[in-house]
């Protein structure tokens, strides 16, 4: 008898506990919700479209705002269903992530004003004015070789983003295949320094990270951010001792856009 009422009780134990856990699967599945937004598909929280009280995806899934469903159920909004991703993401972050060279920040801020998200709304616009007061400032860019072991190779420029994608070309064209940039040649957002060289056999000047480790040529970097000033609408304005026949050999080179 002992044992049957053991059994009975291990049995009971399961099954509720079985019950419990069917639970909150049933709630977890219950708490998500897929909204189609002109033809794209995605899949979030409950809780993370009612982050923001009074706003458009809370009034829709409080009840609050009738909604039109699709074929298969979803909820179905007709808006820009690229940049939703970008509404989606501030809603889980709580502030405004966007790729490098996002330009679409006016169609963003209509849509964060229809969703109805004030805060979204007003930093989409702040982003965008200080774009525009940027793309109105002149940018400068100075390469400077000084052909000395002290000094170098030295790339300025008044404008971050730019030397952030010298950066990134370097690392790319990099024969030492770098994990990332070598952060010693990093003077600040707005200047890159390469100081670690030597000269090889032929006179080529390889540069080197501080432990000895080869990147590249210095002439690949001056050349590679040459063409990138060129390619990101840079004008050439001087050139200092460009006897040599090539803006490459030049000592300094003076850029503007």
């Amino acid at each position: 008898m002992e044992r049957k009422s053991n059994r009975r009780a291990k049995e009971s134990e399961e099954n509720h506990s079985n019950f419990e856990g069917s639970e909150q699967d049933k709630d977890y599945k219950t708490s998500l919700v897929t909204l189609n937004v002109g033809g794209y598909l995605y899949i979030t929280q409950k809780q993370t479209l009612t982050k923001y009280p009074d706003s458009f995806l809370e009034g829709i899934i409080n009840g609050k705002i009738m909604c039109p469903f699709d074929a298969d159920g979803h909820y179905f909004i007709d808006r820009d269903g690229l940049l939703f991703r970008h509404i989606l993401n501030f809603l889980r972050n709580g502030e405004l992530l966007l790729p490098e060279g996002f330009r679409e920040n006016q169609l963003l801020a209509h849509e964060a004003d229809f969703f109805q998200l004030k805060v979204l709304s007003d930093a989409v616009k702040s982003r965008w004015e200080k774009e525009q007061l940027a793309s109105r400032e002149t940018t400068f860019l100075e390469i400077t070789d000084s052909h000395d072991r002290s000094q170098g190779l030295r790339i300025f420029c008044n404008a971050p983003d730019f030397i952030a994608k010298i950066k990134s070309r370097i690392v790319l064209v990099s024969k030492s295949r770098l994990d990332g940039f070598p952060e010693e040649f990093s003077v600040s957002s707005n200047i890159i320094q390469f100081k670690y060289f030597i000269k090889s056999e032929n006179g080529t000047r390889l540069v080197l990270k501080e432990d000895n480790t080869f990147v590249c040529t210095l002439e690949t970097l001056k050349f590679e951010a040459i063409m990138m000033a060129l390619k990101c609408g840079f004008r050439l304005l001087t050139s200092l001792d460009c006897s040599k026949g090539s803006i490459v050999h030049s000592d300094a080179l003076h850029f503007i856009k």
